[in-house]
């Protein structure tokens, strides 16, 4: 059994824009960076299976924090934007099934389009068929190799609203190679009507291209980005969000280059029956006032056993915020539903270092998966690139929110001229009303480059609805340079964790193996920060029945003002993993977030070349 994983495409497609996820032949393609080749390397495929879902259930707190957390502050929601269309209906947020009005919705739509429009759409969609989008593009377009689809370039003097005084303005990608059905885009005007936003071939500059002028005539488009000064008013044109192939989308802040990607929903993801991506297929864009400093954004979403409504109201800014409103169909059953979907790449880091020579000490757009349980406890769980797919499930209820971070934040961690990774935003995500029982499902696809986004993370509930009733999910999304924006709490998180062979000194201070794998955590915060020099740090730390804890330590770093644990552990049977927790400890008080690495088999380690 084998599944395709999502497939990052290097090139320029305007620098750094996404082009991601389209189904051709069971394979999806996935979003794009700026590199040096346009080469497509051949699309990996994972063996599922043996994949082992590895559950982890998240314990109670058993003490409270050594320093009082204050009452989380909450972030002050966005300003309401000024109406330019009708308030969108009300939905309580919960990932639970919810009653459908058994009235119709028709009889009471509103005059002005919102988002009720577009649940009505979903909620009629899913008593159909699926009907497969039927490809328009002719075979000279399809053929067309990535090289030569990335210089097909937009026309920034075509930019929609150009000329209308806002900030915000619409860039559009053509049809062409495997983006071979037209996607439809409306606009939602000041008196709240849809028009269409019609496609027209001299928005485009086709470069060299020999293409006739025929061929391009009654194409549509592939997808849309948001331009908007997010860095400088002398920079309108600046990508804020970038919506392209499948669901997939991906939105930057200040100072931000584009790195981790979102989706509207994933289905059966690193299930040996194949994984299903859901696309958006019609968007409406509601067209700002003069001043606004907000955006609404509403999508029709559609795969063979799903459809939905969302809603994205974005709110640019030295953080971006997106605050998210699905309502969810199901046409038939899954089995695993992933809610508030996230896409990274990890090849390797400080915890897992390149197995090739590599003047780069880290390449990841993401370090680190973070998570709040509704325990109050905060988790950390640095990203591996293994040998052999790996998925494990936290098992928790009520979440607070999870997010794939970047924790690495130093120039001097990537060494990269080209893709500064030191700059591609964290993701937090952050439930808004009760998700009920579930787990924050984490899955590690193995990659031989960075070209592969091989780190999947998301919400999976406990209880799905059953097909026909809608399931109502609202959620904040904040892309963020910032990690405190993601950690609010006194508690110390973890900075770096690093591994190491041969840290046992002999007699002769020579470093030796006696076996063991060592791991080196740095903690910092304020919980550490404010413990006087002489204070006492322990480490509650744990493992598996597969793995000996034979060293345990804790010490001062006077360089970052935090404390470094220092843990040893011999593996009893190489070809099982070893998950292992680490606490920082006064008396009986946590100090900081909770250490969650899993140390795969030796079989699941990628090999030295």
């Amino acid at each position: 059994m084998t599944f395709s994983i999502a497939r990052r495409i290097r090139g320029s497609i305007p620098i750094a824009s996404l082009v991601v996820a389209a189904l051709l032949s069971g394979a999806a393609y996935a979003q794009s960076q700026p590199a040096q080749s346009a080469q497509q390397p051949p699309i990996p495929k994972v063996d599922t299976t043996n994949a082992e879902v590895i559950r982890i259930e998240v314990p109670p707190e058993q003490a409270k924090p050594a320093v009082k957390p204050e009452a989380p502050k909450p972030r002050p929601k966005p300003a309401e934007p000024k109406p330019r269309a009708q308030a969108p209906v009300e939905h309580k947020a919960a990932a639970k099934p919810a009653t459908h009005k058994t009235e119709p919705e028709a009889a009471k739509a509103p005059s002005r389009f919102a988002f009720a429009e577009v649940e009505n759409m979903a909620h009629h969609l899913a008593s159909e068929r699926y009907k497969q989008p039927t490809p328009n593009l002719p075979e000279k377009l399809q053929d067309l190799k990535y090289a030569n689809y990335q210089n097909v370039q937009f026309r920034e003097d075509h930019s929609h609203w150009i000329n209308d005084g806002s900030a915000f303005r619409l860039g559009f990608y053509p049809e062409g190679m495997h983006f071979n059905v037209p996607v439809e885009i409306n606009e939602v005007d000041e008196h709240g009507a849809s028009h269409p936003i019609k496609f027209d071939p001299d928005d485009f500059n086709y470069g060299d291209l020999k293409i006739d002028p025929k061929l391009l005539k009654d194409l549509g488009f592939a997808g849309f980005k948001i331009l908007y000064p997010v860095n400088s008013v002398l920079k309108p044109n600046d990508e804020l969000a970038s919506f392209l192939g499948a669901s997939y989308f991906r939105v930057i802040g200040r100072g931000m280059t584009y790195g981790l990607s979102a989706r509207g929903l994933a289905i059966d993801t690193a299930l040996p029956s194949g994984e299903e991506f859901p696309a958006f297929r019609k968007f409406w864009i509601v067209k700002p006032a003069k001043t606004a400093s907000d955006l609404i954004v509403y999508a029709l979403l559609d795969s063979p056993r799903a459809t939905g409504a969302y809603q994205f109201d974005f709110h640019p800014g030295v953080d971006t915020i997106v605050n998210v409103k699905a309502r969810i169909y199901l046409r038939d059953r899954v089995g695993r539903l992933g809610i508030a979907p996230l896409t990274s790449m990890f090849l390797y880091g400080s915890n897992q270092p390149s197995t090739t020579t590599n003047y780069r000490p880290e390449m990841h757009d993401s370090d680190g998966l973070a998570m709040h349980t509704g325990k109050d406890e905060w988790l950390w769980r640095p990203l591996n690139n293994p040998k052999r797919l790996a998925v494990s499930a936290f098992a928790m209820e009520s979440p607070r929110g999870f997010g794939l971070l970047q924790r690495a934040r130093s120039f001097y961690n990537y060494e990269d001229l080209d893709d500064h990774y030191e700059k591609r935003p964290s993701l937090w995500i952050e439930p808004i009303g009760d998700w009920g029982k579930g787990s924050v499902q984490l899955v590690e696809i193995p990659t031989p480059d960075e070209t592969n986004d091989n780190i999947v993370a998301f919400w999976v509930p406990d209880a799905l609805p059953k097909p026909g009733t809608p399931l109502d999910v609202e959620y904040r999304m904040t892309w963020t340079l910032n990690n405190q924006n993601a950690h609010k709490t006194p508690l110390a998180w973890v900075m770096q964790t690093r591994r190491s062979r041969d840290e046992v000194k002999g007699p002769d201070l020579i470093r030796r193996s006696d076996g063991s794998t060592t791991f080196i955590v740095d903690f910092v915060g304020s919980s550490l920060e404010n413990l006087p020099a002489d204070a006492t740090v322990t480490a509650n730390v744990s493992s598996n029945d597969n793995g000996q804890i034979v060293e345990n330590t804790v010490r001062p770093n006077p360089v970052t003002g935090g404390r470094r644990l220092t843990v040893r552990v011999n593996v009893k049977d190489p070809a099982k993993p070893v998950e292992m927790r680490a606490t920082l400890m006064s008396g009986q008080t946590p100090l900081s977030e909770t250490w969650s690495y899993q140390m795969p088999p030796s079989s699941n380690e990628p090999e030295s070349k």
